[in-house]
């Protein structure tokens, strides 16, 4: 089935998504929107995230796709649930995943996990891994100067180097050996977070396990595209500023890609 797999998220967080199915699936097709106007989505109220995610998924069901990928922390804490409910196909989220990746590296059950407000507020991740493991020790830590220096494309200055060692420096005395990249604007930032927390920690994306549970998704109800021999044609949109996004994108997914720009009118929220 050719139809394209739709990816969302409050920017362009979920890239690190898109870049993992470019790898494990190359036949299928993407379709992405990045929120980038109203990114970011972690000091949201749930019910705005809700609201957003609704919209863009709305939008994204024009293109008739074959699955939805909520490759977004926060809208998949607090709208995951709600989306299923209202379309017929497949949809996912980025913390089972994420979860299910860190137990399986874990040697002293001490896990950590940064993200934005809103999906650390949720608790999410502290149940999907008591889930897995009641015993588990869970350290969270909302970090929310990170989403901002990404969507800029500051990921490698002095000012982001700052933050995140000012940010992380508390997690170093919990001794863990895991820790869990929240949010899927983090993976940008990876150098930099690994040099602070120590080469004995290892640090969890949850996109190279998100894109297997796609997989297998697709497969188990014969979803998969067919073999061609022609390149599918992948489509990119955001809300923001295209060209930033299309900085961003070509150097993450190291390729130039074809955007079309999106202008939402943000509804007031009473």
């Amino acid at each position: 089935m050719n139809n394209a797999i739709a990816v969302l998220d409050s920017g362009v967080g979920g890239l690190t998504v898109v870049k993992e199915l470019l790898r494990q699936l190359p036949q299928e097709k993407i379709i992405y929107f990045g929120d980038t106007a109203r990114a970011p989505y972690g000091p949201r109220s749930a019910d705005e995230v809700i609201l957003f995610t609704r919209q863009i998924v709305d939008y994204l069901m024009k293109f008739k796709p074959k699955m939805v990928v909520i490759a977004c922390n926060t809208a998949t804490a607090v709208a995951l649930e709600d989306i299923r409910s209202r379309v017929d196909v497949p949809v996912i989220g980025v913390i089972k995943p994420g979860a299910r990746a860190a137990m399986k590296v874990t040697e002293s059950g001490k896990i950590g996990v940064i993200g934005t407000e809103g999906t650390v507020k949720s608790q999410a991740y502290d149940a999907a891994l008591k889930e897995i493991s009641p015993d588990l020790e869970v350290i969270s830590l909302a970090c929310p100067e990170f989403v901002p220096l990404v969507e800029a494309g500051r990921m490698d200055t002095p000012e982001t180097w700052v933050t995140v060692r000012t940010s992380l420096t508390r997690l170093r005395e919990y001794q863990l050996d895991t820790l869990i990249l929240g949010c899927t604007h983090y993976p940008f930032l990876t150098p930099v977070i690994a040099e602070v927390m120590g080469s004995s920690v290892v640090l969890i994306n949850s996109a190279e396990e998100t894109a297997r549970e796609i997989s297998v998704i697709l497969s188990y109800g014969g979803l998969l595209a067919k073999s061609t021999d022609s390149v599918p044609i992948h489509q990119f949109f955001c809300s923001g500023d295209p060209a930033i996004f299309r900085k961003i994108t070509a150097a993450w997914l190291g390729k130039q890609i074809d955007l079309a720009p999106i202008v939402w009118q943000v509804p007031t929220i009473c």
